[in-house]
């Protein structure tokens, strides 16, 4: 841009940022006054008022650089410099904040899903915060169509956060075809976002863990997947008293379907309304599956069905030959082997309210019945083919971040964590902040963690802090030992203090 006259005044701010740089003369500010009311105060340009609007206005940002950006998807005015707005200090309803002693909470839960994954022999994984939304639109009536965060981007596409993680996965498996080796086995910690009531245990933005297997169409993958659950509960002192684990197939639902006749197509949508069956009263469920096309008499059957705990009970009622029963049976013998028998019981009503599952499902339940489902997953050999691509079988598991740590609440077992740090250096006199530092690169450079105090402070200040951010060392840089090549060490669990060279320090 050209230099612009010192005696150059423009009207207001707010207009800077609807000012692209070749419109920068006079002639651009010939606007009557009733389509612009203009400040009568005139501000005078300086250089960090053009700066700003040239950082607004470049070509990148305002589609003039060849991007097809639409004039109006550019942010709003400025606010200006002298103009102060109180704002909520509050995150948006339903997200948090993660202040350190949160972080370190959430850093400790995530340590142990990538550590039960690594045992399990899983590689991790991560997709977009942000996807097509066409790709969480499936079935009409599951909840998460009507939970999405979506919305139109600057290209008129239409976006959202993901409410999940299996739909990305699917479609990354898609985009890598044939190049894969299969089985998979992914696992990944991802932000998740749905707008839905809140409740204890679950909010609008939440992290969830997922472990997957593709290519594996036998039992044996739900059973691997349930025993990585158990592993994790028992590493963070959940036992089998505590939670439990509910399983039922989906194949039981198509087989009485398929007994009454019923159009396959019903199969979604009658799952969406029994996974309501302890949410809404049963009256309402009954009105539901009328509504899309069950005979009475087949509602009252899927009801007594649905009432049974027993794989026994179920095999009476079913008769033992039928898909259903063969992999239920697998599954529970397989749970014996693996040595988790006790974690898992048969509930009929368990069929997950997302429309992809299509065979085994199960949830990970608080045995008080004080909170909702811990996790939740199954079997989803059909998803890909609704995103075009060629079926591969597959079962996964998600697993929020919400849910679990209110139950280590409510047991009184939520890890104390304090922070770790294993020098604290200080100098003892302001000309040696730089000597303090050298101490501090030396044994950062060592793989130590060092919190080097960077201002002038009394050593009555220097000790709380080294207490509260529990650190094992107070090293003090002082005149006399630096002078001689040395530094004091005080071991702060015992307070044992001695003189130490330079370059023994370890």
């Amino acid at each position: 841009m050209p230099p612009i006259p010192s005696s150059l005044h423009i009207f207001h701010p707010c207009l800077n940022h609807y000012l692209k740089p070749n419109f920068f003369s006079l002639s651009y500010f010939s606007i009557s006054a009733p389509k612009f009311p203009l400040s009568s105060q005139l501000i005078p340009i300086n250089p960090r008022t053009l700066s700003s609007v040239a950082n607004a206005l470049s070509p990148s940002e305002n589609g003039s650089g060849g991007g097809g950006d639409r004039s109006s998807a550019l942010a709003g005015p400025p606010v200006l410099e002298n103009s102060v707005q109180k704002i909520d200090v509050n995150p948006p309803k339903g997200t948090r904040d993660f202040p350190p002693e949160e972080m370190r909470l959430r850093n400790w839960l995530f340590h142990n899903f990538r550590e039960v994954s690594r045992l399990s022999g899983f590689e991790e994984v991560d997709y977009p915060v942000l996807e097509s939304e066409a790709l969480f639109i499936r079935k009409a009536g599951e909840e998460i169509r009507d939970q999405l965060y979506c919305f139109e981007d600057r290209g008129n596409r239409r976006v959202a956060l993901r409410p999940e993680l299996t739909p990305s996965l699917a479609r990354l498996v898609i985009q890598k075809g044939k190049s894969l080796s299969l089985p998979l086995k992914w696992f990944a910690i991802g932000q998740c976002w749905r707008y839905e009531r809140m409740t204890r245990g679950r909010r609008r933005e939440h992290y969830q863990w997922n472990m997957d297997i593709i290519g594996v169409p036998e039992v044996t993958a739900e059973a691997e997947l349930i025993s990585s659950i158990v592993t994790f509960f028992k590493k963070i002192g959940i036992s089998a008293s505590d939670v439990g684990f509910k399983v039922n197939s989906r194949k039981v639902l198509q087989e009485i379907l398929r007994s009454y006749s019923i159009s396959e197509n019903l199969f979604a949508k009658v799952c969406v309304i029994i996974d309501k069956i302890e949410k809404i009263p049963i009256d309402e469920i009954k009105k539901e599956l009328k509504s899309v096309g069950m005979p009475q008499e087949a509602v009252n059957e899927l009801l007594e069905v649905l009432s049974v705990k027993s794989l026994s009970e179920l095999e009476e009622i079913l008769g033992g030959a039928g898909e259903a029963i063969a992999e239920l049976k697998q599954l529970f013998s397989l749970a014996e082997k693996f040595g988790y028998s006790e974690w898992i019981q048969f509930d009929a009503s368990v069929v997950r309210g997302l429309a992809y599952y299509t065979g085994i499902v199960f949830e990970g339940f608080d045995r008080a019945g004080k909170l909702r489902a811990i996790c939740g997953g199954g079997r989803y050999d059909r998803l890909l083919s609704t995103f075009g691509g060629d079926d591969l079988p597959a079962c996964g598991f998600g697993f929020g971040d919400a849910v679990i740590i209110e139950l280590l609440k409510e047991k009184g077992i939520l890890p104390e964590l304090v922070p770790q740090i294993e020098n604290i250096v200080c100098a003892l006199d302001h000309d040696l902040q730089g000597a303090a530092a050298t101490v501090a690169t030396m044994l950062r450079g060592k793989g130590q963690s060092v919190d080097l105090v960077l201002e002038s402070k009394p050593l009555k200040w220097v000790f709380k802090r080294a207490a509260r951010i529990n650190a094992q060392r107070l090293i003090l840089v002082g005149n006399t030992e630096w002078k001689k090549g040395m530094v004091s060490v005080k071991i702060l669990s015992s307070g044992e203090q001695s003189e130490i060279k330079l370059d023994e320090l370890e």
